[in-house]
């Protein structure tokens, strides 16, 4: 018997299913526009205000696997609303669903994948299907789990806008209820398929293994001295202490000491002066890498956004 995620698989283009991703060349046109680092700034800043605004679900996508698995269970979500055609109601996911998702494409085990639905439950990204249920057997996503994903898609289109003067940011508002269903199972899936998203380099692999991780990287990039050009490989940032990191991401100091200090093994960070009581400085490295990160990821949303206007 074929279950359902195989069966929403099967009704995707098969061009976006086997697509993967954004090829290198588009990427290195896109680095080279000179409104990059704007769209750049723009991203990362926005990433942070999201955070404070909902920090509870927000911290949710804060690490690679997370966040992976947070895309992965609301596209699932609306491949399910598609295929049966029915009420919000009886498009419930349970943890079984997600479950059998998470290890078809080694996102996680299934141990791993009901914990996080709980935790999905637990801090509302999620909630029951059916309000007069004890205990949540099917779930939905929250009116405010689907309100941050579109804003978190009108940041990534506003970005997009800047580096060729579109419209696509009012035009997604405008249509976001219709466009989300559409759009965001194709974007899960391409993240799923392409394995920069999910192996990304060295310096993401430090960060995006630890709780906020993700989000610890935005605010590096978010505090580069924008006004000052690189000098010896090096950019600097308005970060002088693991204090300044740690506190408005709830983080502990010897757990985010102990990943700059990493991080600071492999050159990717350092202290442009005394430890603590200097500007600490990323590296042109950890730069590229963040930005080829999301670069792809603005390809990949542009697609999605083309091929359903």
């Amino acid at each position: 018997m074929t279950n359902f995620f195989d069966f929403a698989i099967s009704q995707l283009p098969a061009a976006t299913a086997d697509r993967r991703g954004p090829a290198p060349c588009e990427i290195e046109a896109m680095l080279q526009k000179e409104p990059f680092a704007a769209a750049l700034r723009l991203l990362a800043g926005s990433f942070i205000t999201l955070y404070e605004g909902s920090p509870g679900m927000t911290a949710l996508f804060a690490t690679r696997q997370n966040r992976l698995l947070c895309h992965a269970l609301l596209a699932l979500y609306f491949q399910k609303c598609g295929a049966c055609e029915t009420a919000e109601g009886e498009a419930a996911l349970t943890r079984e669903d997600f479950g059998h998702l998470a290890l078809r494409h080694g996102l996680a085990s299934h141990g791993v994948a009901y914990a996080f639905f709980k935790e999905a439950l637990k801090r509302g990204l999620t909630q029951p299907a059916d309000a007069t249920e004890e205990q949540a057997a099917g779930v939905v996503p929250s009116p405010p789990a689907l309100a941050m994903l579109a804003q978190w898609y009108d940041v990534h289109f506003q970005a997009l806008d800047l580096l060729d003067e579109g419209f696509r940011a009012s035009r997604f508002i405008k249509r976001s209820e219709a466009m989300l269903p559409h759009i965001h199972p194709r974007v899960s899936q391409a993240f799923l398929s392409h394995p920069e998203v999910r192996c990304p380099g060295p310096l993401s692999i430090i960060f995006n293994w630890f709780d906020a991780g993700g989000l610890l990287m935005d605010r590096l990039i978010a505090g580069i001295d924008w006004e000052r050009p690189p000098e010896q490989g090096r950019r600097l940032t308005d970060v002088e202490t693991v204090t300044q990191l740690a506190t408005p991401l709830s983080l502990s100091r010897i757990h985010v000491g102990r990943k700059l200090a990493a991080a600071e093994l492999i050159g990717g960070i350092g202290w442009s002066g005394r430890r603590g009581r200097s500007a600490l400085w990323i590296s042109q490295g950890f730069y590229e890498e963040y930005a080829r990160m999301q670069a792809r990821k603005l390809l990949i949303l542009d697609e999605a956004f083309i091929g359903f206007v």
